[in-house]
């Protein structure tokens, strides 16, 4: 508690004020986002999350679920631009960065390249079903997000920030997929499932679907803000044992470990690499200043374990055989790790 005590002394007063106010800006956009989407809390505190970590999400739930509705609604009371677009078999990488075109300069008459900007320049980029366009075509928008700029006729474009993308994935169709290979899986800060509403809210959501009402969020905070948000969380300090706490949770993970157990070396192929200890921090301190504390304990890496762990590992034949899946695995290193 004294290490704490001194870490929290590092924020100086203005940094306090502003994580007092982020957390009462947290309360009204999911109050806002409340007014368009029922339900999905949880779901929108880990898209915040996310977002002011500098992560991307990865989203996978099954059709209807109103995923794009909440992204959009999202995009709107962060008033940023948003972007969608419908990840097909025939989608071209030009289609997503954007291309050069001929044009005739009308001062001096001559032809010239004139570059078009394509949907990823935006601020929310919605890559719907992600795994059903060529690797080449996927590459495009992941090199995009890594490293938040576009190259094209020897040319480069930086994209505005924030930059912010979320890809969806159906877990029921499968024919006709390319899934993500998993290094570039480890791009992603975040997977979320995205499940069914419980009865009560099913019933408020037919409701407010089936009426003349029509709901217009407002928006709570700007771009801007955002960015020097992102900024904070990187300012936020963080105690030794939090840190030792996220590394040796993804350490376990590894069956060439020699910290590892039997559980690991026989349901596990791969484990997560060091960008999962990375964001277990970035998440536990963007959550502790979103709930209004100036620094992370280890139940805020705890919160983001599943999240960023479930993808980040690759289950062997003898997990399949047995029922075993990537939640098990985490659920059981939780449960033993001190």
């Amino acid at each position: 508690m004294q290490e704490n005590s001194v870490l929290i002394e590092k924020l100086t007063e203005n940094d306090i004020e502003r994580i007092k106010r982020l957390r009462e800006a947290r309360d009204r956009i999911k109050s806002e986002v409340g007014k368009v989407i029922v339900g999905t809390e949880e779901v929108i505190d880990q898209l915040l999350i996310a977002l002011l970590a500098r992560g991307n999400c990865l989203l996978i739930g099954v059709p209807g679920l109103a995923k794009t509705l909440l992204i959009s609604t999202l995009a709107r009371v962060l008033d940023l631009k948003f972007s969608r677009i419908q990840f097909t078999p025939d989608l071209m990488p030009s289609d997503i960065t954007g291309t050069d075109l001929i044009q005739e300069d009308p001062e001096s008459g001559r032809k010239v390249f004139k570059f078009f900007r394509g949907p990823v320049f935006a601020n929310i980029v919605l890559a719907d079903e992600i795994n059903r366009t060529p690797p080449k075509t996927q590459a495009a928008l992941l090199q995009a997000m890594q490293e938040h700029e576009v190259s094209t006729g020897g040319i480069t474009y930086k994209l505005e920030e924030p930059f912010f993308v979320l890809a969806t994935q159906n877990p029921i169709e499968q024919e006709g997929t390319y899934p993500l290979p998993e290094a570039q899986l480890d791009r992603f800060m975040f997977n979320l499932w995205v499940d069914y509403p419980a009865e009560n809210e099913e019933c408020e959501i037919v409701k407010l679907t089936t009426s003349r009402y029509s709901a217009q969020p407002d928006k709570v905070i700007t771009g801007q803000e955002i960015v020097n948000l992102q900024d904070l969380v990187r300012s936020v300090p963080v105690s030794d044992n939090v840190i030792e706490y996220a590394v040796k949770l993804v350490r376990l993970t590894r069956p060439a470990a020699s910290e590892s157990g039997e559980f690991v070396r026989k349901y596990l192929s791969w484990g997560a690499g060091p960008r999962a200890s990375q964001y277990l921090i970035l998440g536990a301190k963007t959550r502790a200043i979103l709930d209004g504390r100036p620094t992370p304990e280890q139940a805020d890496v705890r919160a983001c374990a599943f999240p960023v762990l479930r993808h980040r590992l690759i289950t062997s034949f003898a997990a399949e055989a047995d029922g075993i899946t990537a939640e098990d695995i985490i659920e059981k290193l939780l449960q033993e790790i001190k």
